[in-house]
């Protein structure tokens, strides 16, 4: 048994004798906070589009109003930026739809820039005590940023919602379409909560609707993103540098390049971290990767730890790659034997792993030399090839639990 602690004041219990069942996608899970009553005379804010660009009536009502309410008939064109930081106890109540424009000469030269993979976002949201709900849409009109990308990689492309330097905010009942790159970036948030939030960016034309990540939370702790749908074509969610405290609940994927840990260790001078992070009662289908770790290796990269990583309850259908360590990313073997991994992973667990791989290979540990892989454990994994032929690889790791005998003697490089 393990016991996996985290700020939300509550132990989940990793016990071998747990049952495998599909995912229920019940909530099970409550902010560990609470928004403060509004005054019976609050003003509340509705508002309806005006037929030109929304985003300064929109920025004047969330500045004015406790509560600013687009009904479920509206559509906002959004044509200018949103910045949306600094906020307190503030509620947008989102029933109709937030439509952002597809000008892009405006948004490559306005976006707000993230430094981090240089990337830019239509909408800062931060501050303390937020609420965002409503069970409406946020369309970021992307089939023409993916097109404009197919021909110019250097495009950025912005991410649809940031949260910025943000605690206490819970996102729930929300749809989200058409982003042009990453939906969700979270970006210094504490004590957020994602919650039944449907996604999906699928691409009209031969042009693949890239690098549409579900989540990506950075320099982040103590998050819950839960009860989810997720139609992509890249990370369903991915844990980027100096994440801690993270739970992952009842998602479904479709599409992604699975429940990434990294890529971590990129930049010299630079150390990551990721830990305490639960990922459990995921679907994933017709994905690259299922359950997944990657850092760098080679020469000039940075350094860094994966700890108390928790892989649970993954049901994978057709999915090329459903377990994979990967600490030589980015590198051949020669290289990574001779310039590894300084990226340590630690506390590993993939439990309950069952369903079909699309490749022959169904479960890859690739670690770098000198014992930077430790405690890596794999209990009651049950998967099969689609090819026919199911094998299982592993280097420089020594792996433990049920099924570390599915594995031949890991390679020693």
């Amino acid at each position: 048994m393990r016991v996996f602690f985290t700020s939300f004041g509550f132990a989940v219990l990793l016990v071998s004798s747990v049952v495998a069942r599909a995912p229920s996608f019940r909530p099970f899970f409550k902010p560990p906070f609470s928004f403060p009553s509004q005054p019976r005379n609050a003003k509340q804010c509705t508002l309806t589009a005006s037929g030109g660009d929304d985003a300064p009536r929109f920025l004047k009502a969330i500045e004015a109003c406790p509560t600013v309410t687009i009904p479920k008939s509206t559509t906002l064109n959004i044509q200018t930026r949103l910045n949306m930081t600094g906020l307190r106890d503030k509620h947008i109540n989102l029933e109709g739809t937030i439509k952002f424009s597809d000008d892009i000469p405006y948004w490559s030269g306005n976006g707000f820039f993230i430094p981090f993979q240089t990337q830019i976002t239509f909408w800062l949201l931060g501050g303390e005590n937020i609420l965002f709900d409503g069970g409406g849409t946020l369309d970021g009109s992307g089939q023409l940023w993916w097109d404009t990308f197919a021909t110019n990689a250097s495009l950025l492309r912005p991410i649809t919602l940031t949260i910025f330097q943000a605690q206490n905010v819970l996102v729930e009942n929300i749809n989200m379409i058409n982003s042009p790159e990453w939906h969700n970036l979270l970006n210094e948030g504490k004590n957020v909560v994602y919650n039944n939030i449907n996604i999906s960016s699928l691409s009209n034309s031969t042009h693949q609707a890239s690098n549409t990540d579900g989540w990506d939370v950075y320099r982040s702790d103590t998050v819950a993103i839960l009860n989810s749908v997720i139609v992509n074509d890249d990370d369903c969610v991915s844990f980027k540098p100096n994440t801690t405290n993270i739970v992952v609940e009842n998602l479904d994927c479709t599409g992604s390049h699975g429940i990434s840990v990294g890529s971590l260790g990129q930049f010299s001078g630079v150390f990551d971290i990721v830990e305490n992070v639960l990922a459990k009662n995921i679907r994933m289908t017709n994905a690259q990767n299922g359950a997944r770790i990657k850092a760098w290796a080679g020469p000039n990269v940075g350094s860094g730890i994966v700890k108390n990583i928790t892989f649970e309850n993954f049901f994978e259908t057709a999915v090329q790659n459903p377990v994979i360590i990967d600490q030589c990313y980015m590198t051949n073997a020669t290289e990574c034997a001779q310039f590894p991994s300084n990226t340590f992973i630690q506390d590993v667990l993939f439990k309950n792993i069952t369903g079909t791989g699309s490749e022959t290979i169904v479960a890859s540990l690739s670690c770098s030399p000198d014992g930077r892989c430790t405690d890596v454990a794999l209990e009651d994994i049950n998967l099969s090839s689609t090819k026919g032929t199911t094998s299982y690889t592993c280097q420089n790791v020594n792996i433990t639990g049920d099924a570390a005998s599915l594995f031949p003697q890991c390679t020693i490089t």
